[in-house]
């Protein structure tokens, strides 16, 4: 981490945090008291974690886990991970969102990703994972690459949280039958309840997208800002390429969005729900070590599941 006392012209120097953790895709926010609070995932994406600082910046926090991460592979070879969007409310409310797929899990697998949500106070102590409830579980549909606002004119049980997200209309697609969409939802009452989704963007063809190493990409991130009230989301959409051109941008809505109060309630995450993300995450690290030729991970593939449901995963 590194500081700037006069506006990014000049910055200190790096500094590590209390454990020297590795990461990717910090969000730093700043409660009224002053303390940072940084989300962030760890460096295989298969948990969130987050670390603190209260005295500017001079020294940070051992990172601690917010919660293990559960993700289902995107459809279409289309860019996308588990990294978190976090903002703060009026009163220093920390809110972290990411895509995840611990309530659609079965097996050891899962069939697609929700959008989740976690809080704190104080960037140590955090609440359980909740299910932001967009759709079903029993939904086709699959969430990912979230960008969460909170109106900070707002707070605690009346605070206003804007999310804006991609989805896949059916996760089970191939890079020439996926249909992209960008999807929006809004809550007035601190995350407890949710707007039904309104269909900002889409469809749109993988083959409309610019490619990377990566696979297509709609960029890493999404963004949601509140201003004057309103929300403004910003996010990519595409369009059929001309000749051998893209037609591919960054759009937000003419209009600001309403925050309104919606009636879907979220859901907390059970124990199995929390097993079962711990067991795909760390299958997913054993897939990612077998690829680098530790084929002995391989072993761990193999998760017993006891007589009420529960997956015991080895250590």
């Amino acid at each position: 981490m590194t500081t700037s006392s006069d506006g990014g012209l000049t910055w200190g120097t790096s500094k590590n945090t209390g454990n020297n953790a590795t990461g990717l895709g910090g969000q730093p926010v700043v409660q009224p008291n002053g303390t940072v609070v940084v989300p962030i995932a760890n460096a295989s994406e298969t948990a969130i974690r987050a670390f603190t600082s209260t005295n500017g910046g001079s020294s940070w926090t051992s990172a601690t886990t917010v919660a293990t991460v559960s993700s289902f592979t995107v459809g279409g070879s289309l860019r996308s991970g588990p990294l978190p969007s976090a903002e703060i409310d009026s009163a220093g409310k920390v809110y972290v969102v990411w895509q995840d797929c611990r309530f659609r899990a079965s097996g050891g697998s899962c069939t697609s990703n929700d959008i989740v949500m976690a809080t704190t106070t104080n960037g140590t102590a955090w609440s359980s994972v909740t299910r932001i409830p967009i759709d079903a579980t029993t939904s086709t549909v699959d969430h990912f690459i979230p960008g969460l606002a909170v109106d900070p004119s707002t707070s605690g049980s009346t605070a206003h949280l804007a999310l804006t997200y991609y989805y896949h209309p059916v996760a089970n697609c191939t890079a020439s039958t996926c249909q992209l969409d960008v999807g929006y939802v809004s809550s007035t009452d601190g995350g407890s309840t949710w707007t039904t989704p309104t269909q900002l963007a889409g469809p749109m063809s993988h083959s409309w997208l610019a490619s990377t190493t990566q696979g297509t990409m709609v960029g890493d991130y999404i963004s949601t800002s509140f201003s004057g009230g309103t929300a403004h989301p910003v996010f990519a959409v595409a369009s059929a390429a001309t000749g051998s051109s893209f037609n591919e941008a960054m759009y937000t809505p003419a209009a600001g969005l309403t925050a309104a109060a919606g009636t879907a309630a979220g859901t907390t995450a059970t124990a199995r729900d929390n097993a079962c993300a711990v067991g795909i995450a760390r299958l997913a690290v054993c897939r990612d070590l077998s690829f680098h030729g530790c084929g002995w991970c391989v072993v761990a593939r193999a998760v017993p599941r006891a007589p009420d449901g529960a997956l015991h995963v080895p250590r």
